[in-house]
C-alpha cells in the first residue's frame, strides 16, 4: 500500500488519489514534495551524518539539522560520535544500531516537513528500549501531519482515526480502536495475542512512562 502511495508501483486497475487527483496525473516533484517516507530498511548513504539529512533538505542549516535531531530523539547519540554530524557513518549506516537508524531516517522526515508522512512501523524487530526512544520520535514526526501507517504492533495505532483491517490480502474491517475490538473477530484475536505476548516487556525502570508514550 504504501509503495503505491509513494508511485513506487502503480495500479493495475483503478487510481490512487489525493484530494481527488491521480497520483499519476501529478508531476514527479508534486508527488515528492507531497510525501515524507519512514520505511523499517532505512536507507543510509557511505556519507556524514549531516549529509545524511540534507537529503531531505540540502539547504537546512546546522540549527536546523539539530532541532529535527532532538525532536527525533536522536541528537544524544550524533553528539556522543566522534566527529558528531561529520561522522561518517559507512555504507547503509553500518556504524550505527538499528533504532539509531531509525531514528535518523525520522530526523530526515521531520526536516522535510511533508505533509504525509507514510510510515511502514519501524519497532517490529528492536529491542524494547530502542522501541521507547522510536515512539518519541515518531510522535513528534505525526503532530500535525497525516500518517498514514503499516502497523506491526497495534499498539502503536490504538489512537489512529481509522484503521484498517487486512486477512489474506483483502480488507475485512474498518474503525478505530474500540469499535473493531467489539465487531471484528480478526482485529480482536491480533490484538489478544500482542497483549499477551508482550507481558513483561517494559524495559526495567520505565515503567508508566513507557507505556504511556506507547500508548
Amino acid at each position: 500500500m504504501l509503495n503505491l502511495l509513494a508511485r513506487f508501483w502503480d495500479v493495475d486497475e483503478g487510481a490512487v488519489r489525493i484530494g481527488g487527483v491521480d497520483l499519476r496525473d501529478m508531476s514527479e516533484g508534486q508527488r515528492a514534495g507531497m510525501f515524507a517516507t519512514v520505511f523499517q530498511d532505512t536507507f543510509l548513504f557511505d556519507d556524514t551524518v549531516a549529509g545524511n539529512l540534507r537529503i531531505a533538505k540540502p539547504e537546512a542549516t546546522d540549527s536546523q539539522l539539530e532541532t529535527a535531531c532532538r525532536a527525533a530523539a536522536c541528537h544524544d547519540f550524533i553528539e556522543a560520535l566522534e566527529q558528531g554530524y561529520d561522522t561518517h557513518i559507512g555504507e547503509n549506516g553500518q556504524l550505527l544500531s538499528g533504532g539509531q537508524r531509525q531514528r535518523l531516517a525520522i530526523a530526515r522526515a521531520l526536516l522535510k516537513d511533508a505533509p504525509i508522512i507514510l510510515l511502514d512501523e519501524a519497532t517490529a524487530s528492536v529491542d524494547p528500549e530502542s522501541e521507547f526512544e522510536i515512539r518519541t520520535a515518531i510522535a513528534s514526526l505525526c503532530a500535525g501531519r497525516t500518517v498514514i501507517v503499516v502497523a506491526h504492533k497495534l499498539r502503536s495505532i490504538t489512537g489512529a482515526d481509522a484503521i484498517l483491517v487486512f486477512e489474506n490480502g483483502s480488507l475485512v474491517a474498518d474503525g478505530r480502536h474500540e469499535k473493531l475490538l467489539s465487531d471484528c473477530a480478526v482485529y480482536r484475536r491480533l490484538w489478544n495475542a500482542e497483549r499477551a505476548a508482550r507481558e513483561g516487556a517494559v524495559p526495567a525502570g520505565q515503567g508508566a512512562e513507557y507505556d504511556k508514550t506507547i500508548s
